[in-house]
C-alpha cells in the first residue's frame, strides 16, 4: 500500500505531476532517502534542497516535491508553489483521511524521550507513527504528518518552539485527540523572559485540540494551574493531572539493573512495570505516557509491559563503558531542570560504583536570556545535593558554574569543549561515572565521541 499516488498529491497540493508516481515514505535529506521516496526540496536559509534533486533520484527516490525542474534532472516531479506549502499541505491531507488515535507532546524538556515512550507503549497496541529523531519543528511536524500511513492506528507526534505562535501552527496540522505537556522550565528565555511565557506558549498545544479531547498535565509543577487555566480557555473539558499528585500517581521507582521498576496508579488502575532505564524525569513521564494509553486505548499493562524494551537515548541519557569508566550521555540538550535531572542520575548511578568518582563534564546551558549567569552558578546546588566530586566545565556561562565551586570540586574549566576534552582525559580514572551534558551548541558530543574512542 503505497503512502501517496501521484493523484493524491497532485489534489492535496494543488500540484502538478510530471509522470504518474507512487512513493512509500518522505524525506528532505538524501543521505537518509529510502528507496521510494518522495524527496521534498526544502530551501532553506543555506542550502535549496533543489540543489540535492538529482542525487535523490540517484538513490532510487520515486519522486520529488519542486517548485521547478532542475536541469539535467529526469525522474516524477510533483511542481508546486513553493515546497514548504505542499509539504504542509501534504501533512493536512494525511490527517483528514486518518482513522488513527493521535496524541501531541511537547514540554520544556522530555518531549523525545517521552515520545519513545509512547511509541513502544503503543506499538505494542497496534500499528504506530511517531515523529522520527526530534522531527518538531516547523518543517518536522509536517513531514512526520505527511508520512502518517494510511493504515496506523495511532499516531505520536512531537511539537516544539522557541517563540510564541509556533505550537498554535504546528498543532493545527496535528489536531490530536489527547495533548500531553512534560514539564515547564526554564528554557528559551532568551525569548520569552519568564516562565509563565513559556507555559503560555506550551499551552498553545490545546487550542488544537479535538472536541472531547484531553490535556495531560505535569500536577506537581508550578505551573499546573496556569496550564489548567489555558486549557480551560481553549474549551478543554477533560483536564487530567500526573506526577506525584494528580489524577494518574507515580507511588514509587526504585534501580534494578539497567533500568528500574515503576509502580503507578493509572488512573485507578494499579500498575506495577520494568522500565528499561533509569531515572526520576523519566519515572514522571512513564506516568504521563500510561496515562495517554488509559484515555486512548485502555490497555495499560500490556503497554506497561513493553516498556521493559526502553533504552535512554542518545544524548539523552544513553550509558556505554570505555576503558573501565562509566559514561552517561546527555550531551544532546540542556536547561537548568534537565541539568538537576541529570546530576541526579550521576548520583543514582553511582550506587553500584563506589570505587571511583562522580564527574560532571557540563557546558552551557544556552537561550538562557539575561538570567543565564545566574542559572549556570545556580547548578552548584543540585552538583553538591548529588555529592559530585569532580566538575570540568566548558563555555562563557559555565565560568558563572566554575566560579561558585568550592576548590575540591574543580576539574578544569575551558572556553570550548574542544579545549577541555585534554584535560578531562588526562584526569580520568577506571572505576570513575562520567556525566556529560550540555546544549547542543555547546558541542560536548565532542567529548562524548572521544570517550567513545577511548573505548574502542
Amino acid at each position: 500500500m503505497s503512502l501517496w499516488t501521484h493523484s493524491e498529491a497532485e489534489a492535496a497540493t494543488l500540484g502538478q505531476a510530471s509522470e504518474a508516481f507512487a512513493v512509500n515514505g518522505l524525506s528532505i535529506d538524501t543521505r537518509t532517502l529510502k528507496e521510494g521516496d518522495l524527496f521534498v526540496a526544502l530551501k532553506g536559509d543555506n542550502r535549496d534542497g533543489h540543489d540535492f534533486v538529482r542525487a535523490a533520484f540517484d538513490a532510487r527516490a520515486g519522486a520529488a516535491l519542486v517548485t521547478h525542474a532542475p536541469d539535467g534532472v529526469t525522474g516524477p516531479l510533483l511542481t508546486v508553489g513553493h515546497t514548504q506549502r505542499g509539504l504542509e499541505d501534504l501533512a493536512r491531507a494525511a490527517r483528514a483521511r486518518s482513522n488513527a488515535k493521535i496524541l501531541a507532546v511537547t514540554g520544556s524538556a522530555g518531549k523525545t524521550t517521552t515520545k519513545e515512550i509512547l511509541r513502544l507503549a503503543f506499538n505494542a497496541l497496534g500499528r504506530t507513527h511517531a515523529s522520527a529523531a526530534s522531527y518538531n519543528n516547523h518543517w518536522g511536524v509536517p513531514l512526520s504528518l505527511a508520512a502518517l500511513p494510511r493504515d496506523a492506528e495511532f499516531g505520536i507526534f512531537e511539537i516544539g518552539m522557541n517563540h510564541f505562535g509556533e505550537i498554535r501552527n504546528l498543532v493545527s496540522f496535528v489536531r490530536p485527540h489527547v495533548a500531553l505537556i512534560t514539564t515547564i522550565a526554564p528554557a528559551h528565555l532568551e525569548f520569552f523572559g519568564n516562565c509563565d511565557s513559556i507555559a503560555d506558549a506550551k499551552s498553545e498545544i490545546f487550542e488544537g485540540l479535538l472536541p472531547g479531547g484531553s490535556a495531560l498535565i505535569p500536577a506537581d509543577s508550578p505551573y499546573a494551574e496556569r496550564l489548567k487555566a489555558r486549557a480551560r480557555q481553549a474549551q478543554v473539558s477533560n483536564i487530567i493531572g500526573f506526577g506525584i499528585t494528580g489524577e494518574s500517581k507515580l507511588l514509587s521507582f526504585a534501580p534494578e539493573g539497567d533500568g528500574m521498576r515503576v509502580k503507578a496508579d493509572i488512573l485507578g488502575r494499579a500498575v506495577d512495570c520494568f522500565v528499561g532505564a533509569p531515572g526520576a524525569h523519566i519515572a514522571q513521564n512513564v506516568v504521563g505516557a500510561l496515562t495517554a494509553v488509559a484515555l486512548l486505548d485502555g490497555d495499560v499493562l500490556n503497554a506497561a509491559a513493553a516498556l521493559k524494551n526502553f533504552t535512554a537515548l542518545k544524548g539523552r541519557g544513553a550509558r556505554f563503558t570505555a576503558n573501565g569508566i562509566a559514561v552517561i550521555d546527555e550531551s544532546y540538550n540542556a536547561n537548568p531542570a534537565s541539568m538537576a535531572a541529570a546530576l541526579a542520575l550521576l548520583g543514582d548511578a553511582f550506587s553500584s560504583n563506589k570505587s571511583g568518582r562522580k564527574i560532571a563534564v557540563l557546558g552551557d546551558m544556552l537561550e538562557m536570556g539575561e538570567g543565564g549567569i545566574a542559572h549556570h552558578a545556580g547548578l552548584a546546588q543540585p552538583i553538591a545535593a548529588n555529592n559530585v566530586d569532580l566538575v570540568f566545565a566548558s563555555g562563557a556561562q559555565m565560568k558563572a558554574l566554575w566560579e561558585a565551586l568550592p576548590a575540591k570540586t574543580r576539574g578544569a574549566y575551558a572556553e570550548t569543549s574542544t579545549t577541555l576534552l585534554p584535560q578531562l582525559l588526562a584526569a580520568l580514572k577506571p572505576g570513575d561515572t562520567v556525566l556529560v551534558k550540555g546544549s547542543n551548541g555547546a558541542r560536548m558530543s565532542i567529548i562524548i565521541e572521544a570517550l567513545k574512542e577511548k573505548g574502542a
